[in-house]
């Protein structure tokens, strides 16, 4: 009895330390939706019809065609070498493949939706280079309007000596750094944690992978973050309907979420179970791969198809051009490491709960239980899950995730393994107290 009080005197220290390394920002989350894109008509925001990059290695110029002028707030960011724009939210109509090649300074670009109410486009540089001007013009002469950025080729020292204190950018509406009119701000949404008064049944939270400015893997057209989403929608509502759980979306339309507000949005729920979703996609010289995979964390990854998914995952927030901070140096190291023990067992546990059920109705990978440094999966107090339903680059896999026969019978297995997990766990923590 003494050595079960001391493991619970340990692991409530363990989560009242950690939990003051971890907030949830309020604006992550909004009212459930029951469609894959915001609810706000595209038309009331500005839209991006042309996009395009002149010049060459030692200058280059991006220029973006708006039927408005907006605000906007430029900054570069090193390792790798970015420039980030930060404006309101804008309707990209933009061609397809627009920014996939690049010109000059510019390898590559992306654009989309960061938070409600804000969008941002990243350029992945060729080599360090700085922002000699950038400015917006007003419709004239016939011509759109246009947010107009100018670049120069810089060696290292110049581009490190360039950066400023606003190089590390909140997560927040474009600021009018060039522009002097007012950005209105995004609605705030209330803190998930205050959503619903607690009601003693467990909490699940699903976590569609990538959105808003991050796309995912893409192929035939689809995009893994729509993939993804709409599948983690069709999963909420199956759990809803049970009326068991309360069910929390880590996003719930096209938004982007950082990786880490990710898992603060488990932990400050203390949630019972959180389930990533995601589709892979295979480079055509790495051969082809089939079916649904299932990870867990582990420090050393199970194989190097785990490891390369890992990587790939884990460099979302760069992709969105965030700096990857540092994590802070946790003062209860030892006991985080205590309740992160434990949670890995109950995380494998589910895991292969979860291969049982989806076996009998989801093609499933050759080796479908697998490891790996996930970042996503790091809640040290919430069993967590990655599951890759299938691979955008394989044919057959493509055509089960754009089924919806086929998406509510993976859903439908999915939310059995979630049950029988839960309610062995919730009939043991009951039995302890």
């Amino acid at each position: 009895m003494a050595s079960r009080a001391n493991h619970r005197v340990l692991l409530a220290c363990a989560l009242l330390c950690a939990a003051a390394f971890w907030y949830v920002d309020s604006t992550r989350l909004k009212a459930a939706e029951t469609q894959a894109q915001p609810t706000v008509a595209a038309a009331n925001f500005p839209v991006a019809s042309g996009a395009r990059l002149a010049g060459d290695a030692r200058q280059t110029r991006f220029i973006l065609d708006l039927d408005q002028t907006v605000t906007f707030r430029a900054f570069t960011l090193a390792d790798p070498y970015r420039v980030v724009v930060d404006v309101p939210q804008i309707n990209f109509q933009l061609p397809s493949g627009t920014g996939a090649g690049g010109r000059g300074l510019v390898k590559a670009f992306r654009y989309g939706l960061v938070m409600p109410g804000g969008s941002r486009i990243v350029f992945d540089l060729a080599g360090p280079a700085k922002i000699t001007n950038s400015y917006v013009l007003e419709a004239a002469n016939g011509q759109p309007a246009r947010l107009v950025l100018e670049l120069e080729e810089v060696d290292r020292t110049a581009f490190v000596q360039s950066l400023s204190p606003d190089s590390r950018p909140e997560l927040r509406p474009a600021i009018a750094d060039a522009q002097p009119a007012t950005v209105p701000a995004a609605q705030a949404a209330p803190d998930p944690g205050q959503q619903k008064p607690a009601d003693g049944r467990a909490v699940v939270v699903i976590d569609p992978g990538h959105g808003g400015i991050d796309n995912g893997t893409q192929s035939s057209g689809e995009s893994e973050k729509n993939l993804v989403l709409a599948f983690g929608l069709a999963l909420r509502d199956r759990l809803e309907k049970s009326g068991k759980y309360r069910v929390v979306m880590t996003r719930d339309d096209d938004t982007f979420i950082p990786l880490n507000d990710r898992v603060k949005i488990a932990r400050n729920l203390k949630a019972a179970l959180f389930v990533s979703i995601h589709a892979d996609a295979l480079p055509r010289a790495e051969g082809d791969a089939q079916g649904a995979t299932i990870y867990t964390l582990s420090d050393k990854a199970s194989d190097a198809e785990a490891e390369r998914l890992a990587d790939a995952e884990n460099r979302a927030d760069a992709i969105a051009g965030f700096n990857l901070a540092e994590e802070p140096t946790d003062v209860a190291d030892i006991l985080i490491d205590l309740t992160q023990r434990e949670t890995r067992t109950f995380s494998n546990r589910f895991a292969r709960l979860l291969m049982g059920e989806m076996k009998s109705t989801v093609r499933m990978h050759k080796h479908p239980l697998k490891s790996a440094g996930f970042r996503v999966l790091k809640a040290p107090d919430v069993p967590s899950v990655l599951v890759e339903i299938g691979y955008v680059s394989n044919k057959g896999d493509l055509e089960h995730l754009v089924s919806e026969g086929w998406r509510s019978r993976a859903v439908g297995s999915m939310a059995q393994a979630i049950d029988g997990f839960l309610a062995k766990r919730m009939a043991t923590a009951g039995s302890s107290n």
